[in-house]
């Protein structure tokens, strides 16, 4: 047993190079591998209360079962949203933004930015006092003689309401004195106290303005009947038809099928946004849209498909083949080092098949070396043999070939070289006989032999 330990402890001193070897790799590699992504992040919501800082309340739920922590930003809306994500310090790096809005930045603020996708549609509702039972809207001309609401300035109520007027010939210089720049709440509770004959809103099915303002008898929704042109000249917009009492059965509200418009709810992150969170937030943003809305049918969203920015490459991946699949049964935070490490590992694996496969070699000529060293000084008596070149008197020679059969007796090596040590032994042993045999020879020979016949002696 302790030979055996003995052999372990020579293979791992003979081998130890290969410990600053293998940490010099693994602190290269650790070099060019991407840290794991942070466990937290800032998003623009919108104004308080509104569907977007719904959706974030939400989405924030889901995160934090993972351990993430999503803060949120209140903002304006989605053209805050967008100038939040453009800072030249950002303090968020992920919002909703309403499509269209893309059409309003310059190409370099486009490019800044990426999309990870459309999460929900967002209708354009028109809503309208009924002053007479018979009364609707039939062209959006209809409203110049009304006090409209346009939508707050800087929401993305305002942006989609000026895209419709705008695609009507209707610039906002044109815009009548009695249209306000009023939009959510303030909008809601002025068109249901008659301060207001019509008020646009942009936000889901089941927003509570929508539905106060849908439950209502006084109030009607406007049909969107030239929605196809809309659509060929806004492609930012969808054709969405809300189908009779869909937004309030009791009373029937709309009261027949009727068509609106409806841009969409992206997700957008600047350069801030760490990519490895990417498949985080969408399979949360999933979960969070998985049962639908009363206009989106289940699983649709969130979907590559409308583009609004150009969508980042790993939602795309995300789209085309789903979760990771160690983030698939693993918890974020570790299959996210998971991943990591095996990109990590790979190069290394690669690295070290030739390290370990020169470990046998290397090793091999480390043992023998510890002997084949001993063999220079017996070359060198060797060739002062053949030469003739040795001293009259050996006895130096000989006590220094004693001395180094005295060192080699405390050369340790394994058992599977034993043998090779022992030839050593045995070698060393016949050149020190062979000098004393010479020395010996000469002792005897006549004191008047001739020297030429020393050579000869000497080669004996």
């Amino acid at each position: 047993m302790r030979r055996v330990l003995n052999d372990l402890k020579i293979m791992i001193l003979a081998n130890l190079w290969i410990v600053p070897v293998v940490a010099a790799l693994v602190w290269a590699l650790f070099q060019f591998v991407a840290p794991p992504p942070p466990m937290s992040a800032s998003m623009a919501t919108g104004t308080q209360g509104g569907a977007y800082q719904q959706f974030a309340e939400r989405l924030k739920e889901e995160l934090a079962k993972e351990g993430f922590e999503l803060h949120l930003v209140p903002t304006s809306g989605s053209r805050d949203n967008l100038q939040q994500l453009l800072a030249d310090a950002p303090q968020v790096q992920i919002a909703l933004v309403q499509s269209g809005l893309e059409r309003q930045l310059a190409p370099a603020e486009q490019q800044r930015l990426e999309s990870l996708g459309a999460i929900y549609q967002e209708p354009l509702w028109l809503f309208y006092r009924l002053y007479r039972r018979e009364a609707s809207l039939d062209r959006i001309a209809d409203l110049l003689p009304l006090r409209l609401g346009l939508g707050g300035e800087g929401s993305g109520t305002r942006a989609a309401s000026d895209a419709i007027l705008g695609a009507n010939a209707i610039a906002p210089e044109q815009y009548p004195a009695t249209w306000q720049s009023l939009g959510g709440g303030k909008a809601a509770r002025a068109l249901l106290a008659g301060e207001l004959d019509a008020a646009f809103f942009v936000g889901p099915a089941e927003n509570a303005l929508v539905q106060q303002l849908a439950a209502s008898p006084d109030i009607a929704l406007a049909h969107f009947r030239r929605a196809a042109a809309y659509e060929a000249r806004l492609p930012f917009f969808n054709r969405v038809t809300v189908g009779e009492g869909l937004l309030d059965l009791a009373s029937n509200a709309p009261d027949r099928d009727i068509v609106t418009l409806a841009p969409v709810a992206t997700l957008v992150v600047n350069e801030e946004f760490n990519p490895g969170l990417v498949p985080l937030f969408l399979a949360a943003s999933r979960e969070v849209m998985k049962n639908g809305t009363l206009l989106d049918a289940a699983g649709a969203f969130p979907s590559a498909e409308p583009r609004t920015f150009e969508l980042h490459q790993d939602a795309e991946h995300y789209y085309a083949k789903g979760l990771p699949i160690l983030q698939r049964y693993l918890p974020f935070r570790i299959a996210s080092l998971a991943d990591r490490y095996i990109i990590l590992l790979i190069p290394l694996i690669v690295v070290m098949i030739p390290l370990v496969k020169a470990v046998g070699p290397i090793y091999q000529w480390r043992i023998r070396a510890r002997i084949y060293r001993w063999y220079k000084h017996l070359r060198e008596i060797d060739r002062k043999l053949h030469a003739g070149s040795l001293p009259a008197e050996l006895d130096s020679e000989i006590e220094r070939l004693e001395q180094l059969e005295d060192e080699l007796a405390a050369v340790e090596v394994p058992l599977s070289y034993s043998n090779e040590l022992y030839e050593l032994h045995m070698h060393l042993r016949y050149v020190i006989e062979r000098l004393r045999a010479l020395q010996q020879r000469r002792r005897d020979a006549p004191q008047h032999a001739p020297s030429s016949l020393a050579p000869s002696a000497d080669r004996d």
